[in-house]
């Protein structure tokens, strides 16, 4: 939904795949998409064609095929992050070899044919959420802060706001946002003594950015027993809650 209350607009799809069959079958299974609800605004039976459609259309996601004749699916997403406006990446493919190098390409999803209307949904709900996140960073007209990370050879700035939490893993922190996750080399305290406006400790684990709590509930670990776990806005995992930071949550839900 958004702001206003109304339902949020269609997803604008391309499909890309060189059988004229595949992408047939792919706008059906568009068509059926209910959640979200898309539309196919354009296809390309190759990564010419659909360099030139994206440029001319506002496409919010590329659903692409990996092997095509001339330039391929992955030399394709190359080219569309390239772009100032470059839409969200949906590799569809019936070769499970290449899923490493889509995930590289910061993919939001990996579907292997024949694929399955939920499955496509699933992927498609991935898509929102980062249109959700960018839409927002857009509307801030203030300076974001960025976590500037460096991992495999490459420099990215994360904005702060898409950080959905930190989690502490052996030498390293895993952190988290609605489609992905990265690797920071640093420490937990660092990050909860420079970020404390925006994330909350839950766990000598754990911080959480307070913005995207959306529940407290109980919660049985294999390990500490039953407990309490929170649940956030863009992921579907649980983290636990230690009984020391239990009312921090429970005041952090109730304002």
């Amino acid at each position: 939904m958004n702001p206003a209350g109304a339902p949020s607009p269609a997803l604008r799809a391309l499909v890309v795949d060189d059988e004229s069959l595949a992408r047939a079958r792919m706008r059906t299974l568009l068509s059926d998409c209910t959640q979200p609800v898309v539309q196919c605004v354009a296809e390309a039976a190759n990564a010419v064609q659909a360099l030139a459609l994206v440029q001319h259309h506002g496409v919010d996601v590329a659903l692409i095929d990996i092997h095509m004749p001339g330039a391929d699916g992955l030399t394709l997403a190359r080219a569309l992050q390239a772009l100032e406006h470059s839409p969200a990446l949906i590799f569809v493919t019936a070769h499970a070899e290449h899923a490493v190098d889509a995930f590289e390409l910061e993919a939001v999803d990996y579907l292997t044919k024949p694929v399955r209307l939920e499955r496509l949904q699933v992927a498609l709900q991935k898509v929102e959420r980062l249109l959700h996140a960018r839409r927002g960073l857009e509307a801030d007209s203030s300076v974001e802060d960025v976590l500037v990370i460096q991992e495999r050879g490459r420099t990215e700035r994360v904005p702060l706001g898409q950080i959905l939490y930190f989690k502490a893993e052996l030498k390293y922190v895993t952190v988290r946002t609605a489609t992905r996750n990265y690797i920071l080399d640093g420490s937990l305290n660092e990050l909860e003594e420079k970020y404390t406006a925006d994330f909350v400790r839950i766990h000598r684990n754990a911080l959480i950015s307070r913005r995207a709590v959306r529940a407290l509930e109980k919660h049985f670990d294999a390990e500490e027993g039953e407990g309490w776990a929170v649940r956030l806005n863009g992921v579907e995992e649980l983290l636990a809650v230690s009984r020391r930071q239990l009312a921090t949550v429970r005041e952090l839900i109730s304002r």
